[in-house]
């Protein structure tokens, strides 16, 4: 529903995918905070699990292509 209502005015090319990332990344970081670690792997360092650790670079993405097609715009 964000996304859709985020949607609905024209964006830059790029910025709705930027979202979608940053916010698929952080609802999925706070997932894992429920789900069991992986057997073998265990917590990692800074005490996140893996699937955490995924969605760090997924929300930096996210993140630089928003600010990207902001810039590329201006």
């Amino acid at each position: 529903m964000l996304l859709w209502w985020f949607a609905r005015k024209d964006r830059p090319t790029g910025q709705v995918s930027g979202a979608f990332l940053l916010g698929y990344g952080f609802f999925r970081f706070v997932a894992e905070f429920f789900r069991e670690p992986d057997a073998h792997l265990g917590l990692l360092s800074l005490g996140m699990s893996m699937g955490q650790w995924l969605c760090v670079p997924m929300m930096l993405g996210g993140l630089a292509l928003w600010a990207f097609s902001a810039r590329k715009t201006s």
